[in-house]
């Protein structure tokens, strides 16, 4: 189990682009799949992108060609990079992990037993 730690949250004017960070300790991200959830208001729980340890990246439909995973493993640090903000992606952003490479089930919230507290993104427009 990993203890995470999301941080980069804050008020966007639309069209911005912030950049979510997440950290690791207790254990490093080795062997596990790293992924990004928000939950909007009123909204389910849903899965934006995910890379695993070896760096293969994978997107949500909705966010492809906007949003960026990327790792700076020395740093045991995973991030998202969110571009062209929309007032859609208002949400709390977690950050979570699982054992293992990127499957069809790691697009599931139930797939993570290591999870962040999140962190609010609201975009004004």
């Amino acid at each position: 189990q990993l203890q995470l730690v999301e941080s980069g949250g804050g008020l966007v004017q639309a069209g911005g682009s912030p950049r979510l960070s997440c950290a690791a300790s207790g254990r490093t991200f080795s062997e596990h799949t790293v992924g990004w959830f928000r939950q909007g208001p009123g909204k389910e729980r849903e899965w934006v992108a995910a890379e695993t340890w070896t760096g293969y990246a994978y997107y949500a439909d909705s966010v492809k060609g906007r949003f960026t995973i990327f790792s700076d493993n020395a740093k045991n640090t995973v991030y998202l990079q969110m571009n062209s903000l929309k007032s859609e992606d208002t949400a709390v952003y977690y950050c979570a992990a699982h054992i293992g490479g990127f499957g069809p089930t790691s697009r599931q919230n139930y797939k993570y037993d290591s999870w962040g507290q999140g962190t609010q993104v609201t975009v004004s427009s």
